[in-house]
């Protein structure tokens, strides 16, 4: 098969308007790439599903079962699928980047629960899909890690769980439920650090477990003095002290602790690198609902602080219309990242103008314009830019088959769905257009099924 069959088979099985028959004959290819995408695919047919899952091939099973788009209750139809890599690929699930995963249904986790192999066991309640009442109900589990996992669960626990949990004759098991109280509990706190010894975990004890005056004084004397630098128990003499310290990292950390009012930042000598990638405070995600508190972090001074509220979800509109207007980059990125609202206009900015690899992305947010687009950009010396006409709903249909024959838009001009039938067909006879056509959701299943027939792949 040529090259350019081959990425017209490939844009096939994610063009989101293959129907069923074009999805069963590009399973029937013997085609890793093409298999893949079809399983991760959302709204698939219940034909394609039921073929999946009786697919003799073990890992176009294992793909659906790590499919993030889905349907949950169809990847659930594997719980009884006979291959123990399939029932792992379920347990473990998918874990998209920066998407969240819709749970299993209640009664599959049980099946995984009980079921007779322990890694399956283990690898379900690794990941974060699992529901917490599901994981409260394994405080009292035989299996010692299905009980660390319960603690996961902490406030739906009941005090009687959490006390056991405590003191469970598992270390693992102890230190799991410990890390939940340790920010009130000095005894707790010195114990994970000294148990931890080695662990990711040290560094969250260190930043958050309550700390006597006796086992701060020592921490400071050691390497890990940044961790504890933003402990909210530190004395306020420490803090003092750390902030004239002669590690320029250790006064950053002290210059953004929630205590301090915008003098006292101030008066540190701090500095914030525009290219440093710092993650958003601890203190300031855990209040992420609170609207003052992300008014008083969006109007600081502190570059950190505002990074922080940028992330935030509740940040009310007027901050939004603020930090849209920072001085920061990364302060406008993050933005236009998280938030679900972002001013359009500052999408658009960054795009244009923006030299983070980021910003390309930006074009996928919602709110990102549309409307004018053409008038804007239609003309445009950068295709990056006149792309962008492309997404106006206004665009004419003289125009946008001027876009299908310009050099640098061919391809995405191809896939748009207004693009006038007798254009598709003509692009169809274009070699080096057919993976970009193929995509085309307004292409013909009739057409569809020419290009299964030209690459000789079983009806």
């Amino acid at each position: 098969m040529d090259d350019h069959l081959d990425s017209a088979l490939r844009a096939l099985s994610w063009n989101p308007a293959s129907p069923g028959s074009v999805l069963l004959r590009l399973l029937r290819l013997d085609h890793r790439d093409v298999r893949w995408t079809i399983t991760q695919r959302a709204d698939l047919p219940p034909e394609v599903v039921d073929a999946i899952l009786a697919y003799p091939d073990r890992r176009l099973r294992q793909d659906f079962a790590d499919s993030a788009a889905a349907d949950p209750a169809q990847r659930a139809r594997l719980i009884d699928d006979p291959d123990p890599k399939v029932l792992l690929a379920l347990a473990i699930g998918p874990s998209p980047y920066r998407g969240r995963v819709e749970p299993l249904p209640d009664w599959a986790y049980e099946r995984l629960l009980k079921h007779p192999d322990e890694r399956i066991r283990h690898e379900t309640v690794q990941w974060s899909t699992v529901p917490a009442h599901v994981l409260a109900g394994l405080a009292d589990h035989p299996d010692s890690v299905l009980r660390g996992a319960s603690c996961r669960a902490w406030e739906e626990l009941p005090d009687a769980a959490r006390e056991l949990l405590l003191q469970d004759e598992d270390v693992k098991v102890r230190q799991a439920a410990a890390m939940h109280v340790c920010h009130e509990d000095e005894d707790r706190t010195a114990w994970l650090l000294e148990s931890l010894v080695g662990s990711h975990l040290l560094y969250q004890v260190l930043e958050t477990g309550r700390l006597s005056r006796e086992l701060a004084e020592h921490l400071l004397a050691r390497p890990r003095r940044a961790s504890v630098a933003a402990n909210p128990s530190l004395p306020p003499d420490l803090v003092r002290q750390l902030a004239v310290d002669p590690d320029p990292h250790i006064r950053l950390v002290v210059s953004a602790r929630p205590e301090l009012t915008e003098a006292e930042r101030a008066a540190i000598d701090y500095t914030v690198d525009p290219e440093a990638r710092l993650s958003p405070l601890n203190w300031v995600w855990d209040a992420r609902e609170d609207v003052d508190l992300l008014r008083r972090c969006a109007t600081s001074a502190h570059t950190w602080l505002r990074r922080s509220a940028a992330v935030c979800p509740a940040l009310p509109p007027d901050m939004v219309e603020l930090l849209a207007r920072d001085e920061d980059f990364a302060v406008r990125l993050l933005l236009c990242e998280f938030h679900p609202e972002p001013p359009p206009e500052l999408l658009l900015d960054l795009y244009l103008h923006g030299t983070h690899r980021a910003v390309m992305m930006l074009i996928a947010r919602p709110g990102f314009p549309s409307a004018g687009m053409a008038a804007r950009f239609l003309d445009a010396a950068d295709p990056d830019h006149r792309r962008l006409a492309l997404r106006d709903p206004a665009l004419t249909p003289e125009d946008l088959d001027r876009l299908s024959r310009d050099g640098g838009l061919r391809g995405p001009a191809a896939q748009d769905p207004r693009l006038p039938l007798p254009r598709i067909r003509e692009l169809l006879a274009d070699p080096d257009l057919l993976g970009s056509v193929a995509g085309n959701p307004a292409l013909p299943t009739e057409d569809m099924h020419r290009l299964l027939d030209a690459a000789g792949v079983p009806a």
